[in-house]
């Protein structure tokens, strides 16, 4: 069995005295683990690490086998996304998002939009909207995907402004007034269609939003906690945030 495609580097962790298991986001392979021989060498070490893009080869003698990767540099961002808290936490955010998908169960689109959120990842306004869609985007994935194109009650695509928290379904602020102690927030940057930057209050609207479905449709129904890199992440984006509001 062989096959050639790129990646992401998720992850990876020892594996005897010189190599190391690779996990990687695929491009169509899905997510995917391996073996790389001499990965822990001093040559190796600087290429397998989270968020760098590469190109594999996978070999192995049936399916069902771990198998080994052959591994060459695409993309390096990882040096970059040292740099910055926020990117850290992000690229160990989308890794924990990626992990709720079945393993080796293809996921193209996902795969596309994580390369677009990697590369941002250490331009906190930017790289906020980035997640705050992927999550929608898993959501999506998983099918539990939100309808925020037009109005539950209306079918109205103008005005939008709340999310049912039961339905997940979109609602205009005329409409939705009657109710709107009990309705989700919708903010701009999550529009159909928009490609806004948030602001803080719009980020945390956005990570609210995703929060309650992520919760309520996916972590609780797993006995699972929400992964403590978000909690990390949206921590160390606040803080980026502000920062870059005082230096203003």
């Amino acid at each position: 069995m062989e096959w050639r495609d790129d990646g992401m580097i998720l992850g990876c962790r020892r594996h005897g005295e010189t190599s190391t298991i690779l996990e990687v986001m695929t491009a169509a392979h899905g997510r995917h683990l391996g073996l790389v021989r001499g990965g822990r060498s001093r040559r190796m070490q600087p290429l397998l690490q989270p968020g760098n893009r590469v190109e594999l080869v996978w070999r192995a003698r049936l399916d069902e086998h771990l198998g080994l990767f052959q591994v060459e540099p695409l993309e390096l961002h990882a040096a970059r996304l040292m740099a910055s808290a926020a990117a850290v936490h992000g690229i160990q955010l989308l890794a924990a998002h990626l992990r709720l998908l079945p393993e080796r169960d293809p996921h193209p689109a996902l795969y596309e939009t994580m390369c677009v959120v990697t590369r941002h990842l250490d331009e906190p306004r930017i790289a906020g909207s980035l997640m705050a869609r992927f999550e929608l985007a898993v959501l999506e994935e998983l099918g539990f995907g939100l309808d925020l194109s037009r109005c539950a009650l209306t079918g109205a695509r103008e005005g939008l402004a709340f999310v049912s928290p039961k339905t997940g379904r979109a609602v205009t602020r005329e409409a939705g007034q009657p109710w709107a102690d009990k309705l989700l927030p919708l903010p701009e940057l999550l529009g159909s269609g928009s490609r806004a930057e948030g602001d803080a209050g719009g980020l945390a609207d956005a990570f609210g939003l995703t929060g309650h479905f992520l919760n309520r449709n996916v972590y609780e129904p797993r006995g699972i906690e929400a992964p403590d890199s978000r909690a990390g992440f949206l921590s160390a984006l606040a803080r980026a945030l502000a920062k870059g509001e005082n230096a203003a």
